[in-house]
This record gives C-alpha cells, sequence and structure tokens, in this order.
C-alpha cells in the first residue's frame, strides 16, 4: 500500500556540515516518527504563493518545532530579548499553512511552535518568555494531564504522559475555537484541540519524536496522524 504523503514545512539552518552551505532541513527523529507511522515525510520549501495548490497533493501536514514567531505576528509591541531565530518568511509560511490545512480538512499534527502558530493563526497570543531557568521547559521531561474524551487522549490511550520539553514560551490568550486538551503542573498549556472541525487536527507543545521511539505513547501520536491521513485518502 502507497504511504500516506505527510507535508513537514522545512526549517530553514544557517550551517549545516554536509552541505556546507545554509540549508532546510528537518529533524530526524520527527522524519523517522513519521516512517515508523506509516508515513512518507515530504518536507515543502517555505515560499509565497499559493500555498493551498501545493497542500492539495498531500495526505496530511505535520508543523514541526523551530524558532520563536516574531512577536508583531500577535500584536505584541516590544519583542523580549530571549525571542531567537525569528524568520519573516517562515513566520508567513507557517501560519498561512495552518490556516489552509485547517480549512482543507487535511489530518493535521502540531509540535511546539507548531501548536503555538496555530494559536497564532486563529487569533490567539504568546507569553514571550515564561521567566528564564527555573520556570522555562528547556531540556525538561516532565509528567503532563491530558483531558479525557479528546483526540490527543484517543491517540496516546493515556491520561497522563511524561513529555519532553524544549521551551520558553507558551500559550496566552487561546485563539478563536482552540480549547486546552493538556496542561502541565505549572499550569502550561501543553495541548490544544478545535472542537468542532470536519478534519483530524491535535497539537502538543512538547516533543513527542524527542522519546517516541522507545515511549508507545508518543509513537502513537504520529500512528494517529498517518493513520487519519490514510483514512482521508
Amino acid at each position: 500500500m502507497t504511504r500516506p504523503l505527510i507535508a513537514i514545512p522545512a526549517r530553514f539552518s544557517a550551517t549545516t556540515s554536509a552541505l556546507r552551505y545554509a540549508a532546510e532541513v528537518g529533524a530526524r527523529a520527527l522524519i523517522e516518527a513519521v516512517w515508523r507511522a506509516g508515513g512518507e515525510p515530504a518536507g515543502i520549501h517555505p515560499a509565497a504563493g499559493d500555498v493551498a495548490a501545493r497542500l492539495a497533493r498531500f495526505d496530511g501536514v505535520l508543523l514541526p518545532g523551530g524558532g520563536d514567531l516574531a512577536p508583531h505576528r500577535y500584536g505584541a509591541v516590544d519583542t523580549h530579548a530571549s525571542v531567537y531565530d525569528v524568520d519573516d518568511l517562515q513566520d508567513a509560511f507557517d501560519l498561512e499553512v495552518a490556516r489552509q490545512t485547517l480549512d482543507l480538512g487535511l489530518p493535521l499534527l502540531a509540535i511546539c511552535r507548531g501548536l503555538q502558530v496555530v494559536n497564532v493563526a486563529l487569533g490567539g497570543t504568546l507569553e514571550q518568555d515564561m521567566g528564564g531557568p527555573e520556570r522555562e521547559h528547556r531540556h525538561v521531561v516532565h509528567p503532563v494531564a491530558i483531558q479525557r474524551g479528546t483526540l490527543l487522549e484517543q491517540a496516546t490511550g493515556a491520561e497522563k504522559t511524561e513529555a519532553s520539553c524544549y521551551h520558553h514560551q507558551r500559550v496566552e490568550r487561546l485563539g478563536v475555537g482552540l480549547t486546552v486538551t493538556a496542561r502541565a503542573a505549572d499550569g502550561t498549556v501543553e495541548g490544544l484541540e478545535l472542537p468542532g472541525l470536519p478534519g483530524w487536527f491535535t497539537a502538543v507543545q512538547w516533543h513527542p519524536e524527542d522519546t517516541a521511539g522507545e515511549d508507545p505513547a508518543q509513537q502513537s501520536l504520529f500512528d494517529a496522524h498517518v493513520r487519519a491521513a490514510r483514512d482521508r485518502r
């Protein structure tokens, strides 16, 4: 059976040792998790143009992690000193991918920055910095409580999971229609969904690909996403 084709917006990289110059990349752990799930991961070039037409050939979309969104994208006037790796083209492309994927009803899995992109695309805002080493979720594995009856719970089969996190920002105001599906002990939003959406969509603030190779609950997110892509096709 042909693998469902999963679009993954590439991330810009200033340097890569093997390619000598600036590159467009995807996290290997993320790509391998999609492959294990039975999907065909395909990096797509961030560029202006008809995003809806470009996405129409795919069976599903995965919005991956990456640098910070420019604060002006969610109405902030000032930029916190900790904001990093902002790229205007990447922001514009990711936001349009989020909007068009939801409009098209394509199965969408959004991870870390991807969750924040969806929230901003739907009119939400972000807390630019969570407050330094004592509060941020960088290089942290911690328990996350999952709401019952959500797609996230259906996918993981759990009401609590150990989440590998790397982020210093978090959701402040929810985008229109979004509901919280998971939280960390400190109240940080760790999951979002859009009830009533025709297509399959769930978003997590953590990085399930970090531990998907040995944690079935994390791999199951990719499995559920690829399964939804196969069913839609």
